[in-house]
């Protein structure tokens, strides 16, 4: 993984334990999500069809130099790039998206966006959970989350389905994925590596593709060994336990799958897929969240980091950044159109913020919350739209703005799930998922 450009810059080796980090509250356990599954059931709840995948582009994206151009500002605004038409009538973004430019009628803008935090760790938190942060708050934390994020309400509210887990993030875990008081069941499965990588493989997630069943089942029966021992002692009284073991044989069961397996095994993808999405990490990261919500996972949170360009702003775009999100982008938009997932899984592109409209010294733009264009498609969300508009500088929405908390509003309308509904905190407090100042952004509809 690269080095983070960013300004403000126990290994579970037991074989019990399915998931990144489940100890500390960072990931959770097959187990505990089998369980979690099992229990939903039993009350009846009903989940929904409906996916939902983040491309996070953690560092901040220069939206006034791709989704949001101005053409007409001062040089010292507006930037060394030139906008580009769209299969939209009268719609340009930057000359550097030109594969994006051809499948805008699959996305929509929405331009009127921005909020008041312009620093990494508390705009990433506003964004992820649509709450600005709260006192004591560090955002230096993994997870951080005064609130939880998206992807751990819609695991939450929806759970698993079929044998994976509701909640993936991928490569790694972003800082405000986290579930906070929702607990462990709502927390997400980390891959834990790049899906590009030669040797790539899910640590402590799932066994390698080419683990043979027998070493598996070797550690079945050494599993087995165990659980007769627990049951000598003191753990034969405890139902948990005993529940437990038998989420772990299930999940012993679905590591053995040939499903399972395939969900993970992005080397079976045709080359020429692999090479339409990019062979680079936001590319085939891209491209695993594809197959995780085609296997059932229900939010896939693709974090890519280095978006930070205080220096060389436009040459770092140019000939790093954009080229990947340019390929990435417009091939997981088709690919979900093109398989029938598009109408059943929204897709957000967006990142903590934008960049400041005026250049500095540096050929670089600094953090900027209050313009900061995102992305939407698929999931109900209709293509080809473009929502409100920004000033004639990029520097603050010029029609009705919306922010994060509408962002979480928007999202949750679209996964089918009550923007007004409350949780409890383990005191007992009742907290809304999303602020009451949060609303629909109904033009996406």
């Amino acid at each position: 993984m690269s080095n983070q450009r960013f300004c403000d810059g126990i290994r579970r080796r037991d074989m019990l334990r399915f998931g990144a980090a489940g100890a500390f509250g960072m990931g959770i356990t097959l187990p505990s999500l089998l369980e979690h599954e099992a229990r939903l059931k039993a009350n009846g709840v009903e989940t929904k069809d409906t996916s939902l995948i983040i491309v996070f582009l953690q560092g901040g994206l220069s939206t006034i130099d791709t989704w949001d151009m101005k053409p007409e500002a001062p040089a010292e605004f507006r930037g060394d790039f030139s906008p580009i038409s769209t299969v939209l009538p009268g719609v340009q973004i930057s000359e550097h998206l030109p594969k994006i430019s051809k499948v805008h009628d699959k996305f929509s803008l929405v331009r009127s966006f921005g909020h008041a935090n312009s620093n990494h760790g508390q705009a990433d938190h506003f964004m992820l959970t649509g709450y600005p942060h709260g006192p004591g708050f560090n955002g230096g934390l993994k997870p951080n989350n005064q609130k939880p994020c998206v992807g751990a309400v819609i695991g939450k509210e929806l759970g698993p389905r079929g044998g994976v887990p509701p909640y993936v993030c991928l490569p790694r875990m972003h800082n405000s994925a986290g579930s906070s008081y929702l607990g462990s069941s709502a927390t997400p499965f980390v891959v834990g590596a790049d899906p590009n990588a030669p040797d790539f493989k899910v640590p402590d997630l799932a066994p390698p593709v080419a683990v043979q069943s027998r070493r598996l089942n070797d550690r079945r029966a050494l599993l087995k060994t165990i659980n007769r021992y627990e049951q000598s002692t003191v753990i034969q009284a405890n139902q948990g336990a005993r529940a437990m073991r038998t989420f772990q044989e299930k999940a012993f069961e679905l590591m053995t799958s040939d499903a399972t397996k395939a969900a993970f095994d992005i080397n079976s993808e045709p080359d020429a897929v692999r090479e339409r999405y990019g062979r680079n990490m936001l590319g085939q990261s891209c491209l695993m969240a594809r197959r995780l919500i085609e296997a059932g996972v229900r939010c896939a949170f693709v974090n890519h980091i280095d978006w930070d360009t205080h220096y060389n702003n436009f040459h770092v775009l140019k000939n790093e950044l954009l080229p990947k999100l340019d390929a990435a982008m417009s091939s997981l938009l088709t690919d979900l159109d093109e398989r029938g997932m598009l109408d059943s899984t929204m897709v957000l592109v967006t990142g903590e913020f934008g960049r400041t409209p005026r250049i500095n010294k540096d050929a670089g733009r600094d953090h900027w919350g209050p313009s900061c264009a995102i992305a939407m498609a698929g999931g109900g969300v209709q293509g080809g739209r473009v929502i409100g508009a920004s000033n004639e500088r990029a520097e603050r929405p010029a029609t009705t703005p919306y922010g994060p908390a509408d962002l979480m509003a928007t999202i949750y309308h679209g996964m089918g799930i009550d923007p007004e509904r409350e949780f409890l905190t383990p005191e007992g407090r009742p907290v809304p998922i999303v602020p009451g100042t949060g609303r629909v952004i109904s033009e996406l509809f």
